[in-house]
């Protein structure tokens, strides 16, 4: 991971020099954040027309069969005799109503929709847009519910693959190709080989079908950082959990801000032209949060000389296990991202958005199935600001809140209040090198008619190494 960090922030290293293939800089073009080198560097070449040209249907409809049909065979050998189907069973399946399944949490909140990515990214790659992707990913989603299980085909499992399966996929596109296009038009084996862990299906048309155009990013202003260290437990309420909590916890944590706004000249015409992404792994339950949002259509916007924003449509795709319960959520809602130059020295970014999705939420327990969880329509919320010093520290807050109601698929009905609070502060060392302290909290507050209201909550304190992909923290600027 940490190759993942350091081709975020990757400038053109003399190892890597490569033939210029665009007109020469203008200054427009060439403003960015505020590290030094993103004045000098060369805008990567510009591949639209070829990637058009080679837009190919066929392939990614192929290859969801295929990917569809090898889950399957392995599925049907090692996992479970739900996933024998037959023509008997698809002709039930086409003719049965859509259900909502209680597989298990991680295999539908987790594995669907990086399942879903898989379908989008093997059209993305293949030259298609982000709307005839999503057509695809909803496309073999629903071909799996039908053909790839022999249960009644299950609505929450079309919303996590065939949209929240959109929203990660387009993520780990842009992604994997921003990998590419910081090694200019013939990029080292190093970058192939992380763009292709990222998203296969690149590395597969790269190398098989000799397809070298990279997407065009268009150069966007983006700040990355990767993390590694331990948080301890500083509260705990397990409430109605079962499971043995580990106190202590080893977590590697990485995120990207892309297409961070105020850039001169660079545009959000597509989804996702800015887009966040979060991931956290724990030593105490694998995944502990896996976070994407990208703004699906919008403009930007200014007020005065100090202030450039976006605002439109956002995408999420969210999953958070902090031990003791879990929650996911694919949701649409509106809001804004901006930046607020305070003064040379300060800056403040920051996203709001407000709308709902469709979430699933439970308490973990360490002697029962995984199966223990319920869904509903989810009203949502998020607030993000980073407070940002010279190139010299920043303070970092993210709240989220989701309140799943019994609208949607709670049998029981009743509903679920769920908080998350992420406050961190950063101070650099040394160029890309930085420390971080952590607060983390979440709180689930639930009511249902059987069990009554019910409390959980935690809450960790740790310490990291960061590791920046540019020697500053992100602050665009625009003058």
């Amino acid at each position: 991971m940490l190759g993942l960090a350091a081709m975020c922030g990757a400038r053109a290293e003399t190892r890597e020099t490569t033939t210029t293939l665009t007109p020469p800089v203008s200054a427009t073009t060439a403003a960015t954040t505020d590290a030094p080198a993103s004045a000098t560097r060369k805008p990567p070449p510009d591949f639209s027309a070829d990637v058009a040209a080679r837009k190919n249907y066929v392939f990614p409809a192929l290859a969801i069969v295929g990917f569809d049909v090898l889950l399957n065979q392995y599925n049907r050998r090692y996992i479970s005799d739900e996933y024998k189907s037959n023509m008997s069973s698809i002709r039930r399946n086409l003719r049965r109503s859509w259900a909502v399944d209680n597989d298990p949490f991680g295999v539908n909140q987790l594995g669907h929709p990086y399942q879903g990515s898989i379908y989008h990214r093997f059209a993305r790659t293949s030259g298609l847009s982000y709307w005839e992707s999503l057509a695809y990913t909803f496309a073999g989603s629903a071909f799996w519910e039908i053909a790839g299980e022999t249960t009644p085909p299950s609505r929450n499992d079309q919303i996590a693959s065939g949209i929240g399966g959109t929203f990660l996929g387009e993520a780990l596109f842009r992604l994997s190709s921003l990998m590419l296009e910081h090694g200019g038009s013939s990029p080292p084996l190093w970058r192939e080989i992380v763009s292709t862990a990222i998203t296969p299906s690149m590395g597969i048309n790269r190398f098989i079908f000799h397809n070298r155009e990279i997407f065009p990013g268009h150069d966007p202003a983006y700040y990355s950082r990767i993390q590694v260290g331990f948080s301890g437990t500083a509260k705990n309420d397990q409430g109605t959990s079962t499971t043995k909590l580990r106190r202590n916890e080893a977590l590697t944590d990485f995120s990207i801000d892309y297409g961070l706004p105020g850039k001169p000249g660079y545009t959000y015409a597509r989804p996702f032209d800015y887009f966040n992404l979060q991931a956290t792994a724990s030593s105490a339950n694998g995944f502990e949060s896996l976070f994407t949002r990208g703004l699906l259509v919008g403009k930007d916007y200014e007020a005065g000389e100090k202030y450039r924003g976006i605002w439109g449509l956002y995408g999420s795709y969210d999953y958070m296990a902090p031990q003791i319960f879990r929650v996911s959520s694919s949701a649409l809602s509106v809001g804004t991202t901006a930046q607020w130059r305070l003064s040379d020295s300060f800056a403040v970014q920051g996203t709001g958005l407000l709308g709902v999705g469709y979430a699933a939420v439970g308490t973990t327990r360490g002697d029962a199935t995984d199966r223990e969880y319920h869904y509903g329509v989810a009203p949502q919320a998020l607030f993000a600001m980073r407070l940002i010093y010279a190139d010299s520290a920043s303070l970092d807050l993210t709240a989220r809140e989701y309140f799943v109601s019994n609208v949607g698929a709670a049998d029981r009905g009743g509903h679920d209040n769920i908080f998350r609070v992420d406050a961190s502060f950063t101070q650099r060392i040394s160029r890309r090198h930085a420390i971080t302290i952590k607060y983390l909290g979440n709180r689930r507050d639930a009511t249902y008619p059987d069990l009554g209201s019910r409390t959980q909550s935690r809450g960790t304190i740790g310490i990291f190494y960061t590791f920046m992909g540019q020697d500053g923290f992100g602050k665009v600027d625009w003058r």
